[in-house]
């Protein structure tokens, strides 16, 4: 007996069979793209956004103006917070100033007597911490708000250390799913900023980045004792051990 061959029907319902490839090959293709995206090469294509957070925020050294405001009190002589911030002020403007001190006084405010009681009293502070009188410019200033305490301002420019880079800034948005820019793997814009921005009001000489400093006087008690260890005959070096036996640390 021969068998007939049976013809082969096409599938009634050919479109479910695609849709099942399609949901299939989705998950292989976002597999493959997220694979990519770790590769070695994740730098931004773009040149306005750097990879590195150094680059996109980097550290300069500039000038900036350093402040300080005395509360106008009416007293011949300023308190001891007062007293305080002065001498502050002073020792760093000798250490660091680069211009001379400004000094604002505030004007037409109907407290002509306090205002003056305290300017005195802010220059003799001024004088006893070191700073000379030929040092200190005078300027007079509006205040904008009349309610406000009104202040003696001072003020003079140093070397500063601060981020080239405002923070707060999103050129690109992460959430966005119409293109494929939130796939590269990269680090965003704005990420560092703040860091680089805490790192840079942490560094008191800003000259520290620009140069490493000078060896400083060597120890003199560590030197007289080498001396003397060599007059004797003795070897001058130490050992430095890092850690001892327990039963030496019992001894």
């Amino acid at each position: 007996m021969t068998s007939a061959l049976v013809p082969s029907l096409p599938s009634p319902f050919p479109e479910r069979r695609m849709l099942r490839l399609a949901a299939c090959a989705a998950p292989c293709l976002a597999l493959t793209l997220s694979l990519a995206a770790c590769g070695a090469n994740r730098r931004v294509d773009s040149t306005e956004i750097a990879y590195d957070y150094r680059e996109r925020h980097p550290v300069v050294i500039a000038d900036r103006t350093e402040l300080l405001n005395i509360a106008v009190t009416g007293q011949r002589h300023l308190d001891r917070r007062q007293a305080d911030d002065v001498r502050a002020f002073a020792a760093n403007y000798r250490l660091h100033g680069k211009s001379g001190i400004r000094l604002f006084v505030p004007a037409e405010i109907g407290q002509e007597q306090s205002v003056q009681a305290t300017l005195q009293a802010t220059r003799g502070a001024l004088a006893a911490a070191g700073v000379s009188a030929a040092a200190i410019a005078t300027t007079r200033y509006h205040p904008g708000d009349s309610d406000a305490v009104p202040t003696l301002r001072l003020s003079f420019m140093r070397l500063g250390a601060a981020v080239a880079s405002p923070c707060g800034r999103w050129p690109a948005d992460l959430a966005n799913a119409a293109s494929t820019d939130g796939w590269t793997n990269a680090a965003y814009w704005n990420f560092g900023c703040a860091y680089q921005t805490n790192f840079a009001a942490q560094i008191a000489d800003p000259l520290d980045l620009a140069r490493p400093r000078q060896e400083g006087v060597p120890d003199t008690q560590k030197r007289l004792r080498g001396i003397g260890q060599l007059r004797q005959g003795k070897d001058p070096s130490t050992l430095y051990r890092s850690s001892q036996r327990v039963e030496d640390l019992g001894q």
